[in-house]
């Protein structure tokens, strides 16, 4: 069934999202503080808005795509004061699990129906339509957000309720960020010892060391075509945003009294790489400061 869509946040992840809705039929409104995107939305298909509450009105369902907490908090609450009952709210931004129970008790306080479902699958994924959703929220809201999701992406996974979808993409970044590490240390360690980088990928892919950040997403030119590596780790996802990531990880786990030793070193590993000016390279481009770095490690 088509609906009528209001998109707030049309960047690098949005613009794409939106863009497939209106692909899938539907009738998408967007914002975004950025000209440059909102010119691009245009060219997608979207009609462009001159502010969130423009974008939304008449809208039967909300998607937002935003950068942090703090920012889904004052856009939900604008659009909370505006948007009548039952209206679908969906924010795909990666959030703390906190703002994201806030911005879940804005829509209940308003009688609409919130999901929180943050995405996997990076740039690449979001322009493909192959994204990773990772939902929480009540089963009724769940049910009507899911035919969206699934027009953005290729999995979409109920999590649990308020705040679930948030707790399971910064558990499931806390594992890309740690396992990045791990197979750049290979590869740099490999090199060391004379080892080419296609014998160690033709063992580790199909050995124990098999993982995502190594079949995927090789953080080294030649054995995997489509990663960053082959294009001078031009992202794909970005180092500053796995910190984020981290740190979203990190605070929950220190908000829940859970014990993450390795969580805690990729936090700070990248937030070296990233203080070093590399912030806005891919996060796989970590390798590079390892290799500087293997006498420390």
């Amino acid at each position: 069934m088509a609906r009528t869509i209001g998109f707030v946040g049309l960047g690098n992840m949005g613009g794409p999202m939106a863009a497939n809705l209106v692909k899938a039929g539907h009738t998408v409104r967007g914002f975004d503080l950025a000209a440059a995107s909102l010119a691009t939305a245009r060219e997608a298909g979207l009609a462009v808005a001159g502010s969130a509450l423009e974008a939304v009105a008449g809208a039967d369902a909300v998607v937002t795509m935003l950068p942090a907490g703090r920012h889904v908090i004052e856009v939900w609450t604008q659009l909370a004061e505006a948007l009548p009952a039952g209206t679908l709210l969906i924010d795909s931004s990666t959030i703390d699990v906190e703002s994201a129970r806030t911005a879940h008790a804005l829509a209940q306080a308003r009688g609409c129906l919130s999901v929180d479902a943050p995405v996997s699958g990076g740039t690449g994924g979001a322009k493909a339509g192959t994204l990773t959703f990772m939902a929480g929220g009540g089963a009724e809201a769940f049910a009507q957000a899911e035919p969206l999701l699934k027009a953005m992406g290729k999995n979409v996974f109920h999590c649990g309720e308020a705040g679930a979808g948030q707790a399971a993409k910064i558990c499931n970044n806390m594992i890309l960020g740690i396992s990045m590490i791990g197979v750049c240390e290979a590869f740099a360690l490999g090199e060391k010892l004379g080892l080419s980088h296609e014998a160690l990928y033709d063992v580790a892919s199909v050995s124990s060391g098999q993982c995502w950040s190594l079949t995927t997403y090789c953080p080294v030119p030649g054995p995997v075509p489509t990663s960053p590596a082959n294009a001078g780790y031009r992202p794909g996802f970005a180092a500053a945003l796995m910190l984020k990531d981290l740190r979203l990880a990190q605070a929950a786990a220190n908000a829940a009294g859970a014990t993450t030793p390795l969580g805690a070193e990729a936090e700070r590993i990248y937030d070296r790489f990233a203080q070093a000016g590399h912030g806005d390279e891919d996060f796989s481009a970590i390798i590079r400061m390892l290799r500087g770095q293997a006498g420390e490690a």
